[in-house]
């Protein structure tokens, strides 16, 4: 069965869970999410990597899915990212209390007790990232960059809608798509552990971006 959910309301993120500081606002139909961490006061200890946060779905899903949502960068520089076929390692569940507290803190997720797909895009935290954009697909635990693509959404100041971005996951393969443009489609050979199957999917931003998610939908492809 499709999950949709418009994440317009209260009761439509009733069950979400949130990791680090997030801050969560209704408007417009759907959900801002920003960090409420102070990032200024946490460069000198760790460039503001404990401002993140993470925002999980409370379904599981199978292993062949298509995800897609709204997305609109809404201020700051920063990154988007889907986590997606998330678990904890050992065939744990993602929320299993013998897992590592997580905190929205990165390392926690790409080389500690999760197993996940994430595909980061709209990626501006960095001059680098803003000198040359490009949407990366990598497999945890480990932090292996599997694939890339070019990144076409414009500057913050060019932007004046929102962009419908989708994720595929069929058995082994993956393709990243916004707007129907494909940017990326990887298969995964098993090099660098196990091919995933099913799990939850989070939402995850770099502070100090604000950004805005609606018509989130997860169609099962079998």
């Amino acid at each position: 069965m499709t999950y949709t959910n418009a994440l317009a309301s209260a009761a439509d993120l009733d069950g979400w869970v949130a990791e680090g500081p997030l801050g969560v606002e209704q408007l417009d139909g759907g959900v801002r999410l920003f960090s409420t961490a102070d990032e200024a006061a946490l460069v000198a200890a760790d460039r503001g990597d404990h401002a993140h946060v993470t925002y999980w779905c409370p379904e599981v899903f199978g292993p062949d899915i298509e995800v897609s949502w709204d997305f609109r960068p809404l201020a700051g520089a920063g990154l988007a990212m889907l986590f997606f076929a998330a678990t904890g390692t050992e065939g744990r569940d993602l929320f299993d209390p013998a897992l590592a507290p997580r905190t929205g803190f990165y390392p926690q997720y790409h080389s500690g007790d999760v197993r996940t797909l994430h595909v980061s895009y709209y990626r501006r935290k960095w001059p680098a990232e803003r000198r040359f954009h490009t949407c990366n697909l990598r497999k945890s635990p480990g932090f292996h960059l599997v694939a890339q693509g070019a990144d076409p959404l414009p500057p913050l100041e060019d932007v004046d809608s929102h962009y419908r971005v989708r994720v595929t996951k069929h058995g082994p393969e993956v393709a990243f798509a916004i707007d129907d443009l494909e940017l990326f489609r990887w298969t995964d050979d098993g090099t660098t552990g196990p091919p995933l199957g099913g799990g939850r999917i989070g939402f995850r931003q770099m502070a100090p971006l604000s950004a805005h998610y609606r018509n989130l939908e997860v169609k099962p492809l079998s």
